[in-house]
Formats: structure tokens, C-alpha cells, sequence
């Protein structure tokens, strides 16, 4: 696969990564910089709809930690501008894959200036971690079959996009991407981190996105995650995370009636993720999260857990 990456990217072309600090994303890059080395330049895009800290977090993993060259790119305020309003699914990952190819390619004609005055070659491949069910889900191959949902390194992507597309992990199912992470040596919390959808909390706010509901729905995931961790649950769930849904239901805060609103935690076990079996969270697991989650994040006073299946549900809400 290096071999290939050199010979498709030839001596002197460059390569921009989009970074998120997801296995995939992670996997994808170490692969690039190991084959063409400093040649490539990764990218993170701060969309608004992270993790808790995750810019932070991402940079200390990627440069400090794995020597990637990476710049952050603040564009927040332009994806939550672009989102205000927007309820339809389809339409917000639309947006924000076509905002973040935008980004990357203002990102890139920067980088490539550089690139080209130390001698390093221009910008020419823009690299995605696109996973085959992915594609599966996102493409219709023959006839008439559906196609399930735009996927942000998928659908959406700009026309006259002026960037060549590299994705070495296109052919490959999620259990093959943690299995080649392993082999390039890179760190086991970031090899078995969970997947984050590339539109990220978007998608888990149902309704429309603002930067009031994204910080209630990123602070009851860091609860969630963190309960699943200390139970030493984590690496026997494939995926899991908090959405805040768009209904407001009525509860009791000492004397007081509350009319406040509802997070539901999902959590899945899945070998390829085309299909996926909500996970068994033991009880007491549970009332922990819950009572965290309602005591600590302003403006939640119920938590629900999905104990839906795909097929029929998908794994995220939207």
C-alpha cells in the first residue's frame, strides 16, 4: 500500500489529510506520512461539532505524539453560521461536507504556497479515511437500490472540487483498519477509539444545531463515554454516544417542576457496522450515567437508552 501511495502520488506531488483523530482518519495518515513523509500535511478542521477538548486532544495525539505535521484550522463559527435553521439530516451532512472541502481547499492553497517555496511539490491529493461500508451506504453500484445516507467523506462533495481524492482504506471494513493500526505501531486508545461521524454532533442534535444544544449534547457524551470507560466496558461496545433529542418532557428539581430536555444513550456491538445489536449496558452502569447526566449538564432532567437493532435503525439518529 505504500508503494501504491508513492506511485500514485509521484516524486513530487503533495498530499493535504483530512485528520480527525479517529482511528480511520489516524490509520489514513500515518500510511501517508510513511510514504511520502513530509509531503504530507494534515489538517484539522474545528467545525463546531466536536468532542469535549477534542482539537486539543487530536493535537497532542497527531503532532506530539505521532511527529504529523498538522495545522488546525478554527471554522466553527462558519459551520454553525451555515447550520442555523437547518433540520433536514440529508441537508446538514450536505453542508458540512461541501463547508469542509471549502475549508480544506483555502487550507490547501496556504499550505501549497509553502509547499512549493521549500521545494516540496504542490497540493494535489486531498486524503480521506472512506471505509468500504461507507461506500456501501453511500452509493448506489447498480439499478435502483437506495442509497442509505450521505456520508460526509462520501456524498455532498463539491463539483469543481479542485482536489484529487486518495483514500487508502476505501477496500477495507473497520476490524481491518484497527488490525493495520496495530501493525503501524500506533496506540492502542487511539486503534479502539469508537467512530465519530464525520458531521459529527450535527447529527446527534436532533433539530436544528446551536452552540447551546451541541455543548449539551458534547457534555452528556463525555459523562457517557467516561461511566463506559470505568466500567472497563468500552472495548466490548463498538460504538456509543449520547444524542439529544428534539422533545422536551417534564420532571422534579427539588420543589420545582422542570419542562427540560431528554438525551438518549445508544450503544451498539458490530463486527463490520452494516449491521449492528444494541448493546446489554448492566443496570447499575446506567443509573450512573444517568444520574450524572441530569445532575451535571444544565438543561437535561430524562435519559432514555436505545435498545434498537440495525436493520431496521442505523446507528446514528440521522
Amino acid at each position: 500500500e505504500l508503494e501504491r501511495i508513492r506511485n500514485l502520488v509521484g516524486p513530487t506531488g503533495s498530499v493535504i489529510g483530512a485528520v480527525s483523530g479517529g482511528v480511520d482518519s489516524t490509520v489514513a495518515a500515518v500510511l501517508m506520512k510513511r510514504a511520502i513523509g513530509d509531503r504530507f500535511h494534515a489538517v484539522l478542521v474545528d467545525n463546531g461539532v466536536m468532542r469535549l477538548n477534542e482539537c486539543e486532544q487530536v493535537k497532542k495525539t497527531l503532532a506530539d505524539n505521532l511527529g504529523i505535521n498538522l495545522t488546525v484550522a478554527d471554522a466553527a463559527d462558519l459551520f454553525l453560521g451555515r447550520l442555523k435553521g437547518v433540520t433536514d439530516p440529508e441537508k446538514k451532512r450536505k453542508i458540512i461536507g461541501n463547508t469542509f472541502i471549502e475549508v480544506f481547499e483555502t487550507e490547501s492553497h496556504r499550505i501549497d504556497e509553502i509547499s512549493r517555496q521549500s521545494g516540496l511539490g504542490p497540493i494535489e491529493w486531498l486524503l480521506q479515511g472512506t471505509l468500504y461500508p461507507d461506500v456501501i451506504e453511500s452509493i448506489s453500484f447498480k439499478g435502483p437500490s437506495a442509497t442509505i445516507k450521505s456520508h460526509h467523506n462520501v456524498g455532498g462533495l463539491l463539483e469543481n472540487m479542485r482536489l484529487k481524492l486518495i483514500e487508502p482504506l476505501r477496500e477495507l471494513f473497520k476490524d481491518e483498519v484497527r488490525a493495520l493500526g496495530t501493525l503501524l505501531d500506533i496506540p492502542d486508545e487511539l486503534v479502539w477509539r469508537h467512530p465519530f461521524p464525520g458531521p459529527g454532533i450535527a447529527i446527534r442534535v436532533l433539530g436544528e444545531v446551536t452552540p447551546e444544544q451541541v455543548e449539551i449534547a458534547r457534555r452528556a457524551d463525555h459523562i457517557y463515554i467516561d461511566e463506559i470507560k470505568k466500567a472497563g466496558l468500552y472495548r466490548q461496545i463498538s460504538q456509543a454516544y449520547a444524542a439529544l433529542l428534539p422533545v422536551r418532557s417534564v420532571g422534579v428539581m427539588g420543589d420545582q417542576r422542570t419542562y427540560e430536555q431528554v438525551i438518549a444513550l445508544r450503544a451498539v456491538e458490530s463486527k463490520d457496522f452494516m449491521t449492528a445489536d444494541w448493546f446489554p449496558m448492566p443496570v447499575e452502569t446506567l443509573k450512573r450515567i444517568s444520574n450524572r447526566i441530569i445532575n451535571e449538564v444544565q438543561g437535561v432532567n430524562r435519559v432514555l437508552y436505545d435498545v434498537s437493532s440495525k436493520p431496521p435503525s442505523t446507528i446514528e439518529f440521522e
